[in-house]
């Protein structure tokens, strides 16, 4: 995948302000809504965003560091990697999508959430948008990160982007799916 840097960065930022409004949203519901468990062993609606908060709390702060201490001026093209195109594919929301197995330390089942996370959530977000806007000044393909399994493997700036955000709406979209019938709304995420 080639794209213009500030075409990337402008469907991400619209991606990311999707995430923020459908988060709000979930802030008007009950409580023991949120708390509903779809079936024993699935996460609740909770569940689903703490898992997405504890790998923003890897993220967001493994993107800025990069960011700040990148050399490379910015590009007008990205290229996407083979790599990391492969994870923001394994991560897209489509029906039928299979399941992917969580890291046990990133399983957040049977945690004790109220609404506060769904406000971590947000604020995450509006950090996203942050480095959305400082990511401007550097190289996206020339930047790398490293990624939450381990530190041995790196992807492009644009492609961590990519992953988390795309990370964030598949898991935005598990959360809307556990709500009662009527209670969600529309739940297609372009991607």
């Amino acid at each position: 995948m080639k794209t213009h840097v500030s075409h990337l960065l402008l469907e991400l930022e619209q991606q990311t302000k999707l995430l923020i409004e459908r988060a709000e949203y979930l802030l008007t519901l009950p409580l023991n809504t949120l708390l509903e468990r779809p079936a024993h062993n699935r996460w609740n609606a909770l569940e689903c965003i703490e898992h997405l908060n504890w790998y923003g709390n890897f993220y967001l702060p493994e993107i800025s560091k990069r960011i700040a201490a990148s050399p490379f001026p910015p590009a007008t093209i990205f290229s996407a990697g083979m790599l990391g195109n492969y994870f923001v594919k394994s991560m897209q929301p489509r029906e039928g999508t299979k399941k992917m197995k969580t890291l046990k330390d990133m399983n957040p089942i049977h945690a004790r959430l109220g609404k506060v996370t769904i406000e971590q959530f947000i604020a995450q977000q509006h950090e996203m948008l942050t480095l959305l806007n400082r990511a401007q000044k550097v190289d996206l393909n020339r930047t790398k990160t490293s990624i939450s399994i381990t530190k041995l493997v790196t992807l492009k700036l644009g492609d961590t982007f990519r992953f988390v955000i795309m990370h964030n709406q598949r898991h935005m979209e598990q959360a809307l799916a556990t709500l009662p019938a009527g209670m969600g709304i529309v739940k297609n995420i372009s991607v």
